[in-house]
């Protein structure tokens, strides 16, 4: 048994970091080194058992007698389940290993000499302000990486986090405060997502962070004696005290003293810097009219400044209409067409994340497909919301008349709803055109339409007509509150665990769900006390029982087969049958048998010929039932059929019993299967040709995972129901047929005789006259009352719109489809409805490929809810909204009291200071750039902020990029290098070819993740952090040459870089395009019809430049790196390279001007092979080729450097010695997959480098004692 001793101290986070890894052992799947979990012992080991010198704690005994691991890194990485790894493999290995070194070098030495003063243990050497100057120099790094990314590695908590979160659990309790943590927001963000973990709760309970309310001095911890202070620490003291007199005395005098005559008033309009937030275009500019940029670019980057005014000028000059630049959309273009409908929203709908996500996905992917000269339409619609939409206008009606729809009348009503239609229906529309959606709104299209609803009518028909559709009884999901049949996805799945009480509308008292009734069932003819117990869920519903059913295997009931029981409250008796769905270790085997109000029931009903006995009315109020019971609701009626149960003798027990309530999502009613006459449409056949298109390939579904579910859900399809209960909505176009002739007998709804389908009432006359052989005006008509499901007007969307059954020039080009892009919860509802009806009515494929995007959920993972706190209405994150403001729309949504204050406390948590104002174009890269993680999306707001971070990053670089360019230049008529370029602008060039690749490359394959990426990475960490540091100089210089290739060279990055990301961020980048020189009088008047970059425009690659560049950064970052060491931020040192040859030595001489511009460093010197390094140099590896050496001699203090670089070099040899053990371990060729295997070889070589070289810096030190 293996043990893990640990500290029981609180605050002890080394043994904390042990139990939650353990947590997380235990969770997975076991331990990362194989062993058994292990028993915690909350004190140090027994001096008998353990090693000399005794181990520090935690640690791990692996068996009696067996290895002993101690320290806390060790320990966490041997219980941790996926060891260093975590998703990502090697890769993603070796990301967590830097992290979790930073944690044990950097972040736990500041965490604790910033937390040991405020809690009394400071000793005479220590500053406290220094600490927590040297604790935030810790986080920045963090802070800076946390801005894009959830965790430290991967989209879930790793060893890395584990390391850090408790490296920080100190500072976190008992030194940062509320102010403190809104400067590290994203680290803060971070931290409690993570102590937020079941694993981590479990260990630490609620972490509670420091409110600052306390002063030091009340802080937890021993009083510790505090040695006096030195003569020289005193004079230090007196001399800052005598510097803050004296400034605060000029202060005074200069407040006292008026200002003179002459004085220059204060300059005003200084507010735009300190808060960009408030820069707004002003400019009068008539909607539809060109935007103004003829003024100077306002300091900063501001959303509402830059959004300001483009999208009404769009609209206007038609750029988003398929006809732009053409004579007309069947004109041949040889670049293609482009061509997908919106998945039309609710009427009634208002944007959410939903949308959001859908429209940033469709639009970038129609405005590259614009850009690239194909003919594109994305077409615009709205569905009429059947349910939705009645609902709204029935609650408007009696709240503002009084008035219920059946007093109103049909005609009236239906003229209210068209009403409400006008003047709230298109707000939905305006809130797509804030998110810039660059649809062709001319063609906007309204399932209600006159144009839509004749497809309706002859699609109806047309199935009808070849027994497609048919009419038939048969259970369907109802809604007792809306007296209507609901579809499937209108049904939410309530998933309880025991005995609930649920509110029902129309009842006063709430309602019992998720237990177990059993009674008993006395056997017919016997003369013993013979019974049969049943067990129902739903013991209402045993009124309407015409069976009991057992396992035709089950020895219990053998000796009942042909017998029957007798129900104790209808004078019939029920057949005792045996049908193999019965589960025998279910209760006890036995189950009631209610076909007209269960779906396995009715099924059951059917094999055996049993009656289906209806027992409620459209309203939920008992039918066909003996009195008491006879007009009950039928909750009133659980509880007196309860009653008389046990009045009888009957009842035999109650259990708790977890169940799934389904709830009308309208309603929020509990869905009742009744028996009710409906409209089928027959699916088989339907299901079989849409699955075959698939197996083909005719018809792509990406991500290919789909495909499964597509052939499951069309394998085992069943008719779908299309009747609604309805008045708004398509009125069902069949008519029952009454027939003024003695010899025709009247007929019965169900009857499918006796209905006739029309395009209009004349037409389904003489269908009848013709069926039953009279003449038409002996045939008497009445239309069905219901309507059409939503789904089915939906599903003609993608050729209805386009006139069929009328030919048209739109039909013609536009259908079939290119693409069509949804979420994939609707991949049933929607998009194999218009599959399967493209195909049987067209005999084409609406589309020829399906992309389905991921569900939106909040940071942590949960489901967007509202009684959770983290629904995100889109527009909050585009212009920002207080913590009060989130408060206020829960007042105003139908929350319970108490959920209202649970959401609030949610809203705190995640959005303690409100949501910063992002932008609509931060948030459309945001969202794109998450659709990499799968099957949800877990949105971080702090995230889209980092994104409006790097709009202000591209409006700064095009800024200086502008300045640096100069009011006369002359952009070249090509892209095409000069032949004069230098190294950085061939190599700037290079990774601008890259970008375009892997954008269109991105783009081609749905892979908005990896366009994202390139694209950021190009403006941020090439052009800006890069190219444009090294471009300072040139432009100053002297050679007007050298100068002219690099200003040709930034505009041409400028130009592609702008182009390239226009379709995530059509705002800004529109903006600053207007603000460059044109290379032709004849270029586009918009960057959104400028042609997309691509390969073959831009085919600059050039390995030799890269590799050099790659010298040149790999030796910056060291110089850097160093610099922060050892806090040499205000000077610049000298920078002596060592190197392995002459090639290495002489590309880093043709390097080292760029190095000196990068890592504002003194001389930059390549120092002749085997010449000694100069003195008082601090060392660290470029490459295993190249060693950095910074000048620190007078700049540092020798001794406590000496003792850092002895920590660094035993932290190093641990891992050298870790992966050596690793590497020799008996089956390690064998099982270990080579890239690991190489990555392990690789490792190894840079530890073993580092070695040597911090060897080499100790001895350089002690030579400086």
């Amino acid at each position: 048994m293996s043990i893990l001793y640990v500290s029981p101290h609180p605050d002890a986070f080394p043994s904390l970091r042990a139990l939650i890894a353990a947590r997380y052992g235990e969770a997975g799947e076991g331990p990362g080194w194989g062993g058994a979990h292990p028993r915690i012992c909350l004190q140090p080991p027994p001096t008998s058992r353990a090693p000399f010198p005794p181990p520090r704690l935690p640690a791990l005994e692996q068996g009696p007698g067996g290895l002993w691991v101690w320290g806390a890194t060790a320990v966490a990485q041997l219980l941790w389940p996926a060891g260093l790894g975590g998703p990502g493999g090697s890769r993603a290995a070796v990301l967590v290993q830097q992290w979790v070194s930073y944690a044990d070098t950097e972040l736990i030495p500041a965490a604790c000499g910033a937390t040991l003063p405020a809690l009394g243990l400071r000793t005479s050497t220590q500053d406290p302000q220094a600490a927590l100057g040297a604790l935030g120099r810790a986080l920045s790094p963090l802070e800076e990486w946390l801005r894009l990314h959830t965790y430290l590695a991967g989209e879930a908590p790793t060893l890395a986090d584990l390391a850090a979160v408790t490296a920080l659990l100190l500072p976190f309790r008992y030194v940062l405060d509320p102010s403190a943590r809104r400067i590290w927001g994203n680290v803060t963000r971070w931290f409690i997502t993570c102590v937020q973990q079941p694993e981590f709760r479990a260990v630490l309970g609620e972490v509670v962070l420091y409110s600052g309310a306390r002063p030091l001095s009340q802080q937890p911890g021993p009083e510790v004696l505090v040695p006096p202070k030195t003569a020289t620490q005193l004079k230090k003291e007196a001399k800052k005290r005598e510097k803050l007199e004296k400034f605060q005395q000029k202060q005074k005098t200069q407040q006292q003293q008026p200002p003179p005559a002459e004085q220059k008033k204060p300059k005003p309009e200084k507010r735009g810097k300190r808060d960009p937030g408030v820069i707004t275009y002003d400019l009068p500019t008539p909607a539809g009219e060109k935007k103004d940029v003829s003024g100077t670019m306002p300091d900063s980057y501001s959303p509402q400044y830059v959004e300001a005014a483009w999208y009404p000028w769009w609209e206007q000059q038609g750029f988003f209409k398929p006809e732009y630049g053409r004579s007309s959309v069947s004109a041949p273009n040889p670049r293609g067409i482009f061509m997908m409908c919106i998945p039309p929203p609710n009427v009634t709908g208002s944007l959410h994340l939903g949308h959001a996500l859908t429209n940033a996905i469709q639009d970038s992917l129609t405005r590259w497909h614009r850009m690239r000269g194909e003919t594109t339409l994305w077409n615009p619609g709205c569905d009429h919301a059947g349910i939705a939409t009645q609902v709204v206008v029935e609650k408007k009606l009696w709240r503002e008349q009084g008035l219920s729809r059946h007093q109103l009348g049909r005609e009236a009503f239906l003229q209210e709803v068209w009403k409400w239609k006008e003047e709230k229906g298109d707000r939905i529309y305006h809130q797509l055109k804030k998110l810039g959606s660059s649809l062709d709104w001319n063609r906007a299209c309204f399932t209600m339409d006159p144009k839509l609803s004749t497809a309706v009518t002859e699609a109806f028909v047309r199935l009808h007509e070849e027994g497609v559709i048919y009419r038939s009884t048969r259970l369907v999901n109802w809604s007792c509150t809306l007296n209507s049949a609901i579809s499937d996805i209108e049904v939410d799945k309530k998933e309880l665990t025991g005995r609930t009480l649920l509110s029902v509308p129309g009842y006063k008292e709430k309602v019992e769900f998720g237990v177990l009734v059993s009674f008993a069932y006395k056997i017919q003819g016997s003369d013993s006390d013979e019974e049969v117990v049943v067990a129902t869920t739903r013991i209402e519903t045993m009124l309407g029982d015409v069976a009991v059913a057992v396992h035709p295997k089950d020895p219990r009931y053998q000796n009942l087969k042909g017998r029957s029981v007798i129900h104790p409250f209808l004078s019939r008796s029920l057949p005792i049958v045996f049908d193999d769905f019965v589960d025998m270790e279910f209760g006890t085997g036995a189950v009631k048998i209610t076909p007209a109000h269960d779906q396995n029931d009715y099924e059951v009903g059917q094999r055996h010929g049993l009656e289906a006995v209806s027992i409620m009315d459209s309203r939920g109020a008992l039918v066909n039932v003996p009195p008491p019971f006879l007009g009950l609701p039928r909750f009133e009626a659980r509880k007196a059929v309860l009653a008389a149960l046990k009045e009888r003798g009957l009842f035999r027990g109650v259990e708790d019993n977890p169940m799934v309530v389904p709830l009308c999502n309208r309603s929020k009613d509990v869905v009742e299967p009744l028996l009710r006459p409906q409209w089928y449409v027959r699916c088989g056949e339907m299901a079989q040709a849409a699955s075959a298109a698939v197996t083909r390939g005719d018809l792509r579904i990406l991500p290919e995972a789909h495909q499964r579910t597509w052939h499951t859900w069309m394998d085992n399809i069943r008719d779908w129901c299309i009747s609604r209960q309805l008045w708004w909505g398509h009125r069902i176009p069949a008519y029952f047929v009454t027939v003024s002739d003695p010899a025709v007998p009247p007929g019965e709804d169900p009857d499918e005789r006796y209905w006739m389908s029309g395009r209009s009432e004349a037409e389904a006359r003489e269908k009848a006259a013709k069926e039953f052989g009279v003449s038409p005006d002996k045939i008497s008509l009445q239309q069905d009352e219901d309507v059409l499901d939503t789904w089915f007007s939906s599903g003609l969307f993608p050729f209805s719109i386009f006139g069929w059954p009328n030919q048209s020039e739109d039909l013609s080009v536009f259908y079939p489809g290119t693409l069509l892009e949804t979420g994939h919860d609707i991949l049933f509802f929607w998009v194999a409805r218009m599959v399967m009806l493209g195909l049987k009515l067209t005999g084409k494929l609406p589309f020829r490929e399906v992309y389905l995007h991921a569900i939106v959920r909040d940071a942590h993972g949960r489901k967007m809810s509202k009684s959770l706190g983290n629904v995100i209405d889109p527009l909050d994150v585009i212009h920002g909204v207080s913590l009060q403001g989130l408060h206020d729309q829960l007042l105003s949504s139908n929350l319970d009291p108490s959920e209202v204050e649970k959401a609030k406390e949610g809203q705190k948590a995640d959005f303690p200071a409100g949501i910063p104002e992002c932008g609509t174009d931060a948030l459309r890269f945001g969202l794109c750039a998450y659709t990499s993680q799968g099957r949800d999306i877990n949105l971080d707001v702090n995230r889209i902020l980092g994104y409006r971070h790097f709009c202000n990053k591209l409006w700064n670089a095009t800024k200086f990029a502008l300045r640096g360019l100069g009011k006369g230049f002359v952009p070249s008529p090509t892209s095409k290098p000069g032949g004069h370029e230098s190294l950085v602008d061939r190599w700037i060039r290079s990774r601008l070819t890259e970008a375009v690749r892997l954008s269109n490359q991105g783009f081609q394959a749905y892979d908005f993740s990896a366009v994202t990426t390139a694209q950021y990475s190009f403006w941020l960490y090439e052009l800006c952090d890069v190219y444009l540091e090294c471009l300072k100089p040139v432009l100053n210089g002297v050679d007007q040459v050298v100068a002219e290739c690099a200003r040709q060279t930034l505009y041409t990055c400028l130009d592609v870089g702008l182009r390239l990301l226009s379709p995530f961020m059509p705002f800004v980048t529109e903006e600053l395009f207007q603000r460059l020189p044109r290379r032709t009088p004849q270029a586009p008047p918009s960057l959104c019809i400028t042609p997309y970059p691509e390969p073959s425009e831009c085919s600059w690659k050039d390995p030799d430049a890269e590799a050099a560049m790659e010298l040149a950064l790999s030796i910056t970052r060291a110089v850097r790196s160093l610099r922060a060491d050892y806090n040499l931020t205000r000077i610049r040192p000298d920078c002596f390279l060592e190197v392995a040859d002459e090639a290495t030595g002489a590309l880093a001489s043709a390097v080292s001007g760029y190095v000196q511009a990068l890592a504002s460093a003194g001389v930059v010197a390549v120092l002749a092979l085997g010449a000694p390094v100069p003195q008082g140099c601090a060392v660290a590896l470029a490459s295993d080729r190249c060693s950095v050496h910074l000048q620190l001699q007078g700049l540092v203090d020798p001794a406590r450097e000496l003792g850092k670089l002895q920590a660094k070099r035993s932290e190093a040899q641990r891992q050298a010695q870790r992966l050596r053990e690793r590497r020799a371990a008996s089956g390690y060729p064998s099982k270990v997959p080579l890239d690991v295997q190489e990555a392990d070889r690789t490792k190894l070589q840079q530890t073993e480098a580092e070695l040597r070289k911090v060897d080499e810096a100790i001895a350089l030190f002690q030579k400086m004692l």
